[in-house]
């Protein structure tokens, strides 16, 4: 309001100046002092009031159409308020501008006609100047009407990237907390319960046989080393980014031998049998096998009970491997028995890969998990059939 004042003092200044020094048609003075104030407080209010200070410019305009035609200084403000209407007053009031650029000047060129051809030549000229000094006042406010929509837009856009990325920032980093706290739990879950395990033989065997509790004992002891190292290299992982390569542990297919034989040491008969012909796995589906055996492995000690038998098949098909791992045991005393975590773990494992699972009563009784893990990542086909004990026991 401040800056628009100043811009009009000297616009109401050479209309007032007119008004004393006769320049414009001798009229009521007073009427055309009433013509200049008006057109001045629509200059002035054109950006706080733009309703306003466009009522105000179209009554000044049509006083002067009732008394007189001529122009003064003070009629700057029509421009000033056409450029605002096509700026940012509503659509309709700028589709109104619009019209108004040969309106205007046609019904000043009709209302105040001359009667010989030079005068109406002027008229015709001063017509042209009129509508394209209009004309030109519109296009300017509707290029900045433009102009502050492409930004709006921006910014808009700017926000809802700004939004979007930080939802995916915490939907990768809840992915990333999954991930960890299933590594975590294969980790913690395995380790601690053969230690478990080998205690509480130890407290058996410490008085009736020393050499058998001094061995559980040093089963324990590796077993909690084993665990610390892997925890070190998750704990690595969170602290460093950059040395994620060095510390993430990468156990596999390979390493299921290491695994059975350390389940064995806690007294659960395991036997692994490996069929068809080795390939390169993929990291992720390596590493997934491994947990799904390790899981499995660990409900089987919880669960199977005294003087049960394991059985891990592993299978390499065309498309994917082929995984089962049963036991004659008696199974979980309830649904979700100590088994929640594990099962949805593997779940989330193998549906990451594309892959099916399967975990339930076996049909002769005891426990069993299948898998199937394609080998490149894609889903499996809905045909292909789940892995069984006789696919897998095939070559026997």
């Amino acid at each position: 309001m401040l800056v628009d004042s100043v811009c009009t003092v000297p616009v109401f200044g050479l209309g007032l100046l007119q008004v004393v020094s006769d320049t414009v048609v001798p009229v009521p003075r007073w009427w055309w002092l009433l013509i200049v104030t008006l057109l001045s407080l629509g200059m002035a209010l054109h950006r706080v009031r733009p309703m306003t200070a466009t009522a105000l410019v179209v009554i000044g305009g049509l006083m002067q159409l009732i008394w007189d035609g001529s122009l003064t200084a003070a009629n700057y403000a029509m421009i000033v308020a056409l450029y605002t209407a096509a700026k940012s007053g509503p659509r309709w009031l700028s589709r109104v501008g619009l019209v108004t650029i040969v309106a205007g000047p046609a019904v000043l060129l009709a209302r105040f006609p001359e009667s010989d051809d030079a005068s109406f030549r002027d008229n015709v000229l001063g017509f042209g100047f009129l509508v394209v000094l209009l004309a030109i006042a519109w296009v300017l406010g509707d290029s900045m009407r433009t102009r502050r929509a492409f930004y709006a837009e921006l910014e808009e856009r700017a926000t809802r990237l700004e939004f979007e990325r930080d939802q995916q920032a915490q939907i990768a980093a809840a992915a990333e907390r999954a991930r960890i706290a299933r590594e975590l739990h294969d980790v913690v879950a395995h380790n601690v319960s053969v230690m478990v395990v080998q205690a509480d033989g130890a407290a058996y065997a410490i008085d009736a046989s020393p050499d058998k509790a001094r061995e559980a004992l040093g089963t324990i002891a590796a077993t909690g080393r084993e665990a610390l190292a892997e925890m070190r290299r998750l704990l690595g992982v969170l602290r460093s980014q950059s040395e994620t390569g060095a510390y993430v542990p990468q156990p596999g297919v390979d390493q299921l031998g290491e695994l059975v034989d350390q389940v064995r040491t806690t007294g659960l008969n395991v036997e692994l049998r490996v069929e068809g012909v080795p390939v390169e796995l993929p990291q992720s589906v390596a590493l997934t096998a491994y947990r799904i055996v390790q899981e499995a492995l660990t409900n089987t000690r919880k669960h199977a009970g005294p003087d049960a038998t394991a059985t891990v098949g592993v299978g390499y098909g065309e498309d994917g491997l082929e995984m089962e791992i049963s036991d004659d045991g008696r199974g979980a005393a309830a649904p979700g028995d100590g088994m929640g975590h594990g099962l949805v773990g593997m779940r989330e494992r193998v549906a990451m890969l594309g892959g099916r699972l399967r975990t339930g009563p076996s049909v002769g009784g005891g426990w069993s998990v299948t898998a199937v893990l394609p080998y490149a990542g894609r889903p499996v086909a809905v045909s292909a059939p789940a892995p069984t004990r006789t696919t897998l026991q095939g070559a026997q």
